[in-house]
């Protein structure tokens, strides 16, 4: 049974074959990022927690929330490249 749906994008969502989640992963990665710098500069404004605090979060929350979403779009990329091993294999004993 051969679905079509207009436009490759919906196309590759809704069959499978593309992956989306990868996508939400940069959104959720400039949210975070965004949560950080916000949360870094109430720190600052807090008298218990101080300037240093505050430039603390603001270095460590952005390269946490990088490394977080790079291994997990390594987890994408390793799939990715497991797809494409068939028919590269397939290539190479043609």
């Amino acid at each position: 049974m051969k679905i079509e749906i207009k436009g490759a994008w919906l196309s590759n969502v809704f069959l499978f074959k593309g992956m989306l989640t990868p996508k939400i992963i940069t959104f959720v990665y400039w949210l975070a990022l965004a949560t950080s710098l916000i949360a870094g500069i109430a720190a600052m404004g807090e008298r218990s927690m101080g300037v240093w605090v505050g430039i603390g979060i603001m270095v460590a929350g952005p390269i946490t929330a990088r490394i977080w979403c790079e291994l997990l779009i390594v987890l994408f990329k390793v799939e990715e490249h497991l797809r494409e091993l068939p028919d590269a294999l397939r290539d190479r004993d043609a």
